[in-house]
């Protein structure tokens, strides 16, 4: 908590206490306008009141409080919150006997009692006092945790961020590279283009992705190149399909929240040769953007992908916690051979 809002509540605090002073003096006293009695009764107050208060208050602030987080021990505290309040009831006697210049005309008996009545009452109201320190010692501690506690979730959220998006990176980069090369020989032209294709690729990867949100705009230009680098490896471009249905306008998104999935989807689909084998779609509307995307695979790689299907999944379930707490549904159907995922991501609940 800032220096400056913890001194605010202290003065707030003890402009509180003068002000219920000055009412209770007002209505016990309704007509009185004599200076000297008038006086007296701030005399009184400074000794009474004040003096012991402050003692006691910052004697539970300063010590019984930061005592007590050390040990946890509740009747040590009480009993160090009992001493300070008895000692602080001592002090404003002290204050009493030099700025109160009234004799004592009482018999020494009841001069006893009367002192003995007025140190446990003073006692009773600094522990009241001092209990109100303590309690907000321990809401400036508790309020204090919980803003290094959300600091650290921050920064953890950060850094398991980072660690999921390095999780989820393409693995297809060596296998591209390797198709251009050879595509460098039998057309240079082609292959220039596929460069400058990876060449964004890579530059979204390197720059937009630490970004906590990017234009959804960006995004899927970035899974157009991915897809038109992935129809390298084939004959038939056609075997994947991507579509867009909305307006992409004024849409912002995670970034690399969709490839994992499609990566998924080239990595396991197994008739290249079928039309539409991959199927990609993002609908935008005015509330939320619906992804799907249903590839086909085979008996053969029904292992490695349920594997796979366990670990990626997971990995992006966390993911999608983090980003989008309650504002996302996710549903994936492994239906024989054809796996379909729908993902729905809420703009606003």
């Amino acid at each position: 908590m800032k220096t400056k809002f913890i001194f605010l509540l202290h003065i707030g605090f003890w402009l509180c206490y003068l002000f219920i002073f000055i009412i209770l003096l007002a209505v016990l006293n309704p007509n009185e306008n004599d200076y000297t009695k008038i006086s007296g009764y701030l005399k009184t107050f400074l000794g009474f009141a004040l003096v012991p208060c402050a003692v006691s208050f910052y004697g539970f602030y300063l010590y019984v409080f930061p005592n007590y987080i050390k040990t946890k021990s509740i009747l040590k505290t009480i009993g160090n919150g009992i001493l300070i309040s008895m000692a602080s009831a001592i002090i404003g006697f002290i204050v009493m006997f030099f700025i109160v210049d009234e004799p004592c005309t009482k018999p020494i008996g009841s001069a006893i009692t009367i002192i003995l009545a007025m140190f446990f009452f003073m006692s009773f109201i600094a522990f009241i006092e001092g209990f109100v320190g303590f309690v907000i010692r321990g809401f400036i501690a508790w309020y204090s945790d919980i803003k290094v506690k959300e600091a650290l979730l921050i920064k953890t959220h950060q850094t398991e961020l980072a660690l999921l998006k390095s999780q989820l990176d393409p693995h297809f980069l060596f296998n591209t590279l390797n198709n251009i090369d050879v595509l460098i020989l039998k057309n240079p032209n082609i292959a220039s283009e596929y460069l400058n294709k990876l060449s964004g690729i890579m530059r979204f990867m390197l720059y937009e992705t630490k970004e906590e949100v990017i234009p959804l705009s960006k995004e899927i230009e970035y899974i157009k190149k991915y897809i038109e680098l992935q129809k390298i490896r084939t004959s038939n471009t056609s075997f994947a399909h991507f579509n867009i249905v909305g307006n992409l306008a004024n849409r912002y998104i995670a970034p690399m929240i969709f490839i994992p999935f499609i990566e998924n989807a080239f990595k396991h689909c197994n008739d290249k040769k079928a039309e539409d084998a991959i199927k990609i779609e993002i609908e935008i509307t005015s509330s939320k953007i619906i992804f799907i995307c249903i590839n086909k695979f085979g008996i053969s790689t029904t292992k490695s992908f349920d594997k796979y299907n366990g670990i990626g999944t997971q990995l992006i379930e966390k993911r999608l916690q983090l980003l989008y707490p309650q504002k996302h549904s996710l549903v994936i159907d492994n239906n024989k051979n054809t796996y379909t995922v729908t993902l729905t991501i809420n703009f606003a609940l």
